[in-house]
């Protein structure tokens, strides 16, 4: 009896491990999606860029802390630390921490959209909003305490339940089509757009934004590898996936994109992005394709937002995570196929019912919660402040103080 105990407080404790180093990997991916902002803003705007991030991360654990996981999960940690602990060498803490990185890329997702004229603190309550209650609601249907109730209606329409291992539709679709009403209502920045003509605004740090994308798909790894949840579950197959996936994002970016290094970076993650909802079904070759195909959607999606719709999204976040965490819950349906080298267990018609619903809960949340903070607080930036830059007229100080001094 002493050495099975001994051996399940051994098991216990390297689950804890696995998933905490899960969730340090997740967590520095914040970091990425900061020096990504960072790096496309101008040089006026990369202070708020970073404190937005920072923001968005502390207001996000606290909030999923005390609502948003227990409403996704039925737990709640209003209890003595003991029993916080239990037998379990406090898995659930871990577990709460490794989804709030989850929870906490919605506001990050959204901030790359809105960059440049958001007022702050509207901006921080939608964050709360999303991260404490919308998303923690859509969670809940799909991974968690609620998921018979969606599941259901899947598997009876479909055959099988919605499969998103690691969260393109779950996260990435949902932060993504979150942001577009958010942008639409904005508007675009001062000089976009001039009686109907386009006039694109340079990047600032081409640099920063690659520095962004290479931390982001490092930490990818945690995002997608580790949703095993616990160490017998690891794969080795969502490892290579996402790795193949990624690989051809870069690839199909290069040509597509024509040498840019703003597409090639952001190709990297469209190919990550996209794999993660069949990352443990497909086969590394059908993951490779799919990473193909959501570059290329990129390339030309970011070039049809911005040029045909005059939708002035500055990091392109409704096509890299929107439309693309679209694709991969469909792509998980097609590649996921025995007949395509997949695992199998998969429905076409149930992962795009799913995606099909994601969407539509993103979309209608997004406009309730920015139309009234619209109405109520206004969201954009007074004029001349916009045109000082937020960093001035948010935060009193420039990315880089040396030159204020007189």
């Amino acid at each position: 009896m002493e050495t099975m105990s001994t051996v399940t407080g051994l098991k216990g404790s390297a689950d804890v491990l696995f998933l905490m180093l899960g969730a340090v990997m997740v967590f520095a991916m914040h970091a990425g999606f900061a020096f990504l902002e960072v790096g496309t803003v101008r040089k006026k705007n990369q202070v708020n860029a970073f404190v937005k991030i920072l923001t968005d991360w502390a207001v996000s654990t606290f909030v999923y802390f005390l609502v948003g996981f227990p409403i996704s999960y039925g737990i709640s940690f209003f209890k003595p630390a003991e029993e916080l602990l239990g037998k379990t060498q406090g898995y659930d803490l871990v577990h709460f921490f490794f989804l709030l990185c989850f929870a906490a890329c919605i506001p990050a997702i959204i901030s790359g959209g809105i960059a440049e004229r958001a007022k702050f603190w509207p901006q921080v309550t939608a964050g709360a909003i999303f991260a404490g209650l919308s998303y923690p609601l859509f969670e809940s249907l799909i991974w968690g305490q609620n998921a018979s109730l969606l599941q259901g209606i899947f598997k009876k329409i479909g055959g099988a339940e919605f499969h998103d291992y690691a969260g393109s539709v779950v996260v990435h679709s949902i932060g993504g089509w979150i942001a577009l009403p958010a942008v639409i209502i904005l508007g675009p920045r001062m000089g976009r757009y001039i009686r109907g003509k386009s006039h694109p605004i340079p990047v600032s740090n081409i640099p920063f934004l690659a520095l962004g994308s290479w931390i982001l798909a490092i930490g990818w790894f945690g995002f997608n590898v580790m949703s095993a949840g616990n160490l017998e579950k690891i794969s080795g197959l969502v490892a290579v996936n996402s790795l193949m996936a990624m690989v051809g994002g870069i690839l199909a970016a290069l040509v597509a994109g024509k040498n840019d290094p703003g597409f090639i970076h952001n190709g990297a993650l469209a190919g990550l992005i996209a794999v993660c909802a069949g990352s443990d079904i497909m086969h590394p070759l059908a993951s490779f394709a799919v990473g193909v195909i959501a570059s290329i959607i990129f390339v030309y999606g970011f070039h049809y937002e911005q040029e045909v719709l005059k939708i002035d999204d500055v990091l392109g976040v409704w096509p890299l995570h929107g439309v693309i965490g679209s694709w991969g819950g469909i792509a998980a349906g097609i590649f996921g196929q025995k007949a395509l080298g997949g695992m199998g267990g998969v429905s076409f018609i149930s992962q795009l019912a799913g995606t099909v619903a994601a969407v539509a809960f993103a979309v209608i949340s997004s406009v309730v919660v920015y139309g009234l903070l619209s109405k109520i607080f206004g969201i954009r930036l007074e004029e001349e402040d916009e045109y000082h830059g937020a960093d001035l007229s948010i935060h009193k100080i420039g990315a880089y103080p040396e030159d204020h001094v007189r």
